[in-house]
């Protein structure tokens, strides 16, 4: 069976960001640092699956047929992840270091190529 692709997309509301930009300094730290230490050991536990270890975005802009300007969205980071189906990608994010920030969710879609370009 060959493994299917998928997007995922780690959001969190831009309010509990600014929120938590607020915490005492150390506190900040010191969490970061565990979920930073916790994110490595949950991407080398899950490395066979990563086909695009993805990153983090920025500042979001929206095209429209009118034009484009700035937008703003809760999207934080993406990846590329590979899986037999959208149930087992899934399943794979359900102890992910990421959803300890309140408010905060993964979204995983099929990737599917589009006919006549790939």
């Amino acid at each position: 069976m060959q493994m299917k692709r998928f997007l995922v997309t780690y959001l969190a509301p831009a309010s509990v960001i600014e929120e938590w930009k607020k915490t005492d300094p150390e506190k900040r730290r010191a969490a970061e640092s565990e979920m930073q230490n916790d994110w490595k050991k949950w991407m080398s536990s899950n490395a066979g699956i990563l086909v695009d270890k993805g990153a983090g975005v920025g500042k979001t802009r929206r095209v429209t047929a009118q034009g484009s300007a700035a937008a703003k969205n809760e999207i934080m980071l993406y990846a590329i992840v590979q899986a037999e189906s959208h149930e087992a990608a899934s399943k794979m994010f359900e102890d992910h270091p990421h959803l300890r920030i309140p408010q905060s969710s993964i979204e995983i879609m099929e990737i599917h190529a589009l006919p006549g370009t790939f």
